[in-house]
C-alpha cells in the first residue's frame, strides 16, 4: 500500500500547457495526478533535487533544478498511455547532505515498488543511481534471497570511481558493487555509450574486473545497432529484474547541452531509443531514472525536451 504520509505535498504548478478542443487530444498535464493513498498501479514520477554529488565530483552544479525542468518539458507532450501516471513530488538534498537524501529517496521508492508502481526518478546528479538501486534492493530483500538485478546504464561514464576517496556522482556503481558483494548478490552491470576519452584506464580495468558489459560511443553506428540491441536482450535474459538509468550526458552536446559534462561525440537519441524500447518491453523493468539535467546550461530547453521524450517513451506501454 502506498501511504500518503510517506510523501510531501506535491507541487503541480509545472504541469501546465495547451488544451485542444478535439476529443482524444489530452496531454500529460491534463492526465497526471498527484500520488495519493491506494492509487492503482501506474508510472510514478519522483524528483531527486540534488547536485551535491556533482559538486563533489568537480562538475558543474545546477542539476538540483532538473526535476522541475523535466516536468515542464513533459507537461505539453501528447498523452498516449492507457494506465495512470502520478507525481510523487521531490526529495531535496540540503547542502552537502547527500547520503541523507539518498536514504530518503530509497525509503520512498520501496513502498512504490511494493505497491506495483513503476517509479521513474527525475534527477538531479547521477548520485541518484545509488539511491534508486537502494530503493529497489529494499523492495526485493524481503522477497528473494539473491535477486539478479541487471543495471543498464546509458552513459558516457562508468561512474565506477573508488568511493573510498569521496562518494559522488562518479561512484554510484562502485558503491552498488560493494553492496552486492556484502549481500552475496550478483553484480550485473551494462554501461552503454562509454567515452574512452572521458574514462581513465583504471576505470576500464575496474569495469573488466567486475564483468561489466561495455559498449563505447563509437560502437553506436547504424550497422551495429541491431547487434547492440541483441546484446541488451541477452543481458536482460540473464536477469530477474532490470533497473535502467540514463545519464543525459550520453547524448551529443548538440542534443544535450544542459548537463554537467557535455559529450563531444555522444550517442544520438535515435540510437538510444531502440535500446530503451527493448528494456521497457522486456517485462522486467522495475525502476528507471534520468540524471544530470542542468537547466543553467541548457539551450532552448533541448536537454529537458530530450529527457521528457525519454520519459514519454518509457511509459508508452502503460
Amino acid at each position: 500500500m502506498t501511504s500518503k504520509r510517506d510523501f510531501p505535498t506535491v507541487d503541480m504548478t509545472p504541469w501546465q500547457g495547451r488544451k485542444d478542443p478535439e476529443p482524444n487530444s489530452e496531454r500529460w498535464h491534463q492526465c497526471i495526478r498527484p500520488l495519493q493513498d491506494d492509487t492503482p498501479p501506474g508510472s510514478v514520477l519522483i524528483g531527486f533535487a540534488s547536485d551535491a554529488g556533482v559538486a563533489r565530483n568537480q562538475g558543474r552544479p545546477g542539476a538540483a533544478a532538473g526535476p522541475s525542468a523535466i516536468r515542464r518539458a513533459l507537461a505539453p507532450l501528447a498523452w498516449h498511455r492507457d494506465g495512470p501516471a502520478y507525481d510523487a513530488g521531490n526529495v531535496s538534498c540540503q547542502g552537502d547532505a547527500l547520503e541523507a537524501a539518498q536514504d530518503t529517496l530509497a525509503e520512498r521508492l520501496a513502498p512504490l515498488l511494493d505497491a506495483g508502481h513503476l517509479p521513474i526518478v527525475l534527477g538531479g546528479g547521477h548520485e541518484v543511481a545509488y539511491a534508486s538501486w537502494s530503493g529497489l534492493a529494499r523492495h526485493l530483500e524481503t522477497r528473494e534471497r539473491a535477486p539478479r538485478i541487471g543495471i543498464i546504464n546509458l552513459d558516457a561514464h562508468f561512474d565506477l570511481r573508488d568511493p573510498a576517496y569521496v562518494r559522488s556522482s562518479g561512484t554510484p556503481f562502485a558503491q552498488i558493487a560493494e553492496q552486492c558483494r556484502d549481500r552475496g548478490w550478483p553484480f550485473r552491470y551494462a554501461c552503454l555509450g562509454v567515452s574512452r576519452a572521458a574514462n581513465t584506464r583504471v576505470l576500464f580495468q575496474r569495469a573488466e574486473a567486475l564483468g561489466v558489459l561495455v559498449r563505447e560511443d563509437r560502437d553506436f553506428v547504424p550497422q551495429r545497432l541491431d547487434a547492440i540491441v541483441r546484446d541488451v536482450e541477452r543481458f536482460a535474459a540473464r536477469c530477474d529484474h532490470l533497473y535502467l538509468t540514463i545519464d543525459l550526458d550520453v547524448l551529443p552536446a548538440a542534443e544535450a547541452p544542459g548537463v554537467s559534462a557535455p559529450a563531444a561525440r555522444g550517442v544520438s537519441l535515435a540510437m538510444l531509443e531502440p535500446l530503451i524500447e527493448a528494456v521497457r518491453d522486456s517485462g522486467k523493468l522495475r525502476l528507471a531514472d534520468l540524471a544530470e539535467l542542468n537547466p543553467d546550461f541548457d539551450v532552448d530547453a533541448r536537454t529537458a525536451k530530450a529527457a521528457a521524450r525519454l520519459v514519454h517513451l518509457l511509459t508508452l506501454n502503460g
